[in-house]
């Protein structure tokens, strides 16, 4: 018998794919919009989530006995605002320079709604194993979308990955610069990223419809 069970595994995986919190239930689209110019800013991103979303999400399963209703939704921007607070503090000590670049965003990982909503509809009403797995799972699927968006925004805006020069020196000529590719200023720009974000979704829903007509 493995680790996880098919039931837990499910809470992993199928926000990763068929569930995706950005591509499916469409929310968290701010932030895929907003800072994913770089893939640096957007995997600094997904690990800021990642850790806000599987702590919170147990924090808020351990609470869940002791939390007044009337009060919960306070209760759980405390928890998230801690949170964010702790991740803010640690980028501002280990890379000062990035948490300029994300700036606000990372202060309003607080109201994002992939947190919010999955505190109220699973941590609430689960343990803290099943919680954690699920806020891991979300987190993973939203970071993804991240990723893949800043990937190409950056690729086709600046030619790079990373800040490293991939594909070539616009300066001077070389790589795939030499035989006149320019860099496509556009995809920088926020137009683009809802652009990239909606043809990511439009690839998500259609594969699957298309599981679904074969099953």
């Amino acid at each position: 018998m493995g680790l996880l069970s098919k039931k837990d595994a499910a809470l992993i995986t199928d926000p990763f794919a068929d569930n995706n919190p950005i591509t499916i239930q469409v929310l968290g689209i701010c932030s895929a919009l907003a800072i994913t110019a770089e893939l640096k800013a957007s995997i600094v991103m997904a690990v800021s989530v990642l850790f806000v979303m599987g702590v919170g999400n147990v924090v808020i399963s351990l609470m869940r006995n002791i939390i007044p209703s009337k009060i919960r939704i306070i209760a759980q921007l405390i928890v998230v605002a801690t949170l964010v607070i702790i991740v803010d503090q640690v980028l501002k000590a280990y890379a000062y320079e990035l948490s300029k670049t994300l700036g606000a965003f990372i202060g309003l990982i607080i109201t994002n709604c992939i947190i919010m909503g999955r505190f109220e509809a699973f941590a609430l009403a689960n343990g803290p194993w099943r919680s954690f797995l699920d806020g891991i799972g979300n987190a993973v699927g939203y970071g993804v979308i991240l990723i893949l968006v800043g990937f190409f925004r950056e690729l086709l805006g600046s030619g790079t990955l990373l800040g490293f020069k991939v594909l070539g020196d616009p300066i001077e000529k070389t790589g795939l610069y030499s035989i006149g590719y320019e860099n496509n200023g556009f995809m920088l720009l926020a137009p683009m990223a809802l652009i990239v974000v909606g043809i990511i979704i439009w690839i998500q829903r259609s594969r699957n419809e298309a599981l679904i007509e074969d099953n």
